[in-house]
């Protein structure tokens, strides 16, 4: 195959800084203060998780397995009937909840209280959306489809959205929204809650598309903007591989090619970026 082999990374990829600010805040809660269980996976990121873990930082799926001191709040954000509970056991927090999504329950909380109907542009099963909900208290509902709004009680309507989705996405969705429900609605209001973190990486991956042969997106498959950003590769027609690790890589996928590309998800650590790299020039580059 020779070493003829181009290996270019993404302008902006890997962890975004909320991602980053919630491992440090760990890695530090861990160095300073000893264990602590995250409520979830800390990021969706295998990698990340298990060196948590290593340190001493549990994965708890809810608060009833907590049994103290310290408990984490991801980056993903919770419910307010979360902060209530560790509250009241008098748990040590950790909140690591990316600013981005605070300021989205922030938002959906006041509109709530002013009397809207919030609508969250996202997925209800994603954990940030569920928490959003909860911030609500029961005045909101999760839909990624205009068809799936639900019967208004009030003609006050707000939307916003989660924080990963795609920003001409959200406003799209917007457009719909209107155009259905106009004749019904007498007060909207529109906050958009998008994070700009994600759109740069969908971005400079389409700004990459256009230089390479093939596309190497780096992430895990439970993360909700590293398959987004994968897809938005595959739609540009360049051959796009969504692999977790270097592992994956297989020899037939680079050969004949002289130029190919490296992107990863906002909760990719440097690491497995690096690894898949210096896989690639095994198969036979000569490094980006």
């Amino acid at each position: 195959m020779g070493n003829g082999l181009r290996i270019e990374l993404a302008r902006v990829y890997g962890f975004c800084p909320g991602v980053r600010r919630a491992v440090e805040m760990i890695e530090d809660h861990l160095a300073r203060e000893g264990r602590v269980a995250t409520l979830g996976a800390i990021v969706h990121n295998a990698r990340v998780v298990e060196t948590l873990s290593e340190k001493g930082a549990t994965v708890a799926r809810s608060l009833e397995e907590v049994e103290g001191p310290a408990v984490a709040i991801t980056a993903h954000g919770a419910g307010r009937e979360v902060y209530a509970e560790i509250e009241r056991r008098g748990l040590k927090l950790v909140d690591t909840t990316c600013p981005i999504v605070k300021r989205a329950q922030e938002a959906a909380r006041a509109l709530a209280q002013e009397g809207y109907t919030v609508l969250i542009y996202g997925e209800e099963a994603h954990p940030e959306v569920r928490g959003i909900l909860s911030w609500t208290e029961g005045k909101g509902h999760a839909t990624m489809s205009p068809d799936d709004i639900p019967e208004l009680t009030s003609k006050k309507l707000a939307i916003v959205s989660q924080t990963t989705k795609d920003q001409k996405a959200f406003w799209e969705f917007v457009r719909e929204v209107i155009a259905r429900l106009h004749s019904h609605i007498k007060d909207l209001r529109v906050v958009d809650t998008t994070c700009p973190e994600t759109g740069r990486r969908y971005r400079a991956a389409l700004e990459l598309a256009e230089r390479v042969q093939a596309i190497f997106v780096v992430g895990s498959r439970n993360s909700a903007n590293t398959r987004k950003l994968a897809e938005t590769c595959e739609r540009t027609g360049v051959p796009t591989y969504f692999i977790e690790d270097a592992r994956e890589l297989r020899p037939e996928w680079v050969r004949d090619l002289s130029c190919v590309g490296v992107t990863a998800g906002a909760s990719t650590p440097d690491e497995l970026v690096e690894e898949v790299v210096a896989r690639l020039r095994e198969l036979g580059g000569e490094g980006g």
